[in-house]
């Protein structure tokens, strides 16, 4: 695979990007308009100008990084494409219609993959022209630095896709989990469980946010604990794929937590917006509750 489509200029999108480009692949890069496109290439080079300063690339190897991520105002292009990526939000109806969308220049032998994160693989591949071509990717934010990408073949997947697929997320210096086509797949079916039920622990007063996520990195030898991984995920993306969860299995022990939907609806969605369940606004993060 020598030349790959983004799809979804965010910080999963462009994270994917920068750690493909580092493997000297190509990179064209899309999202629902060509300035958000540029705006997702002008954070890779942030990202590097940083990685500069701290002695982790060369300047020369920083510039043909960036000279191989093309920013693109729509799909056609992407018919040169050997892999096409969405990473695009955790809703479904987005997704299938970027999977239309993109479907349609599709290259006879290119595979189309999702980064879901535990939207179900065989029912997102309807929506690609060939489900034997069409495969769960999921990469671990942020993606430079984690060294995991999950593998997730629907019912339709053919072996040669999945063959490939491992061989990429391997040739990108990745660790590669295998996981069948169940809700959350391994690593967030295990994980977002947890924050949930540490948001239950929180809104019932069992104990503070402080004391929760020291409980964690402590009790568990955890290196961040729930709550703060949560702000760092984003707290919509936990409701949301928590309520995937939910949805598909229809188990009751998947509920979203009240209070995380309550901070959802408050706006208060972590790091990115400056307030979860921490505040980000000063020099220390403080909890909110």
């Amino acid at each position: 695979m020598r030349t790959i489509a983004v799809i979804g200029a965010g910080q999963m999108g462009t994270g994917i990007a920068q750690t493909v480009a580092a493997q000297g692949m190509n990179v064209m890069l899309a999202d629902i308009d060509l300035s958000r496109a540029e705006a997702g290439k002008a954070n890779v080079e942030k990202a590097l100008v940083k990685l500069m300063g701290r002695g982790k690339i060369e300047a020369a190897d920083a510039e043909a990084l960036l000279a191989r991520i093309t920013p693109v105002a729509d799909y056609a292009p992407f018919a040169e494409a050997d892999l096409i990526i969405e990473a695009a939000t955790e809703r479904e109806e987005i997704k299938n219609a970027i999977f239309e969308k993109a479907g349609a220049v599709l290259g006879d032998t290119a595979i189309m993959a999702s980064n879901t994160s535990s939207i179900p693989i065989t029912r997102m591949a309807n929506h690609s022209p060939d489900p034997a071509r069409f495969i769960g990717l999921h990469f671990f934010n942020p993606v430079p630095v984690m060294g995991l990408i999950e593998v997730i073949p629907g019912l339709a997947t053919a072996q040669d896709t999945t063959d490939r697929v491992t061989a990429f997320a391997q040739g990108l210096g990745k660790e590669v989990v295998l996981s069948q086509d169940e809700p959350g797949f391994v690593v967030n079916r295990i994980l977002l469980p947890m924050i949930n039920e540490a948001v239950f622990v929180l809104g019932q007063s069992t104990a503070g946010i402080e004391d929760i996520d020291k409980g964690c990195r402590l009790g568990l030898n955890h290196p961040m604990g729930p709550l703060q991984l949560a702000d760092f995920v984003g707290l919509d993306t936990c409701l949301d794929i928590i309520k995937v969860l939910y949805k598909t299995t229809r188990d009751s022990k998947y509920r979203p937590a009240p209070l995380l939907v309550k901070y959802v609806e408050a706006g208060w969605l972590g790091r990115k917006s400056g307030r979860g369940f921490y505040d980000y606004t000063g020099d220390v993060p403080v909890p909110t509750r």
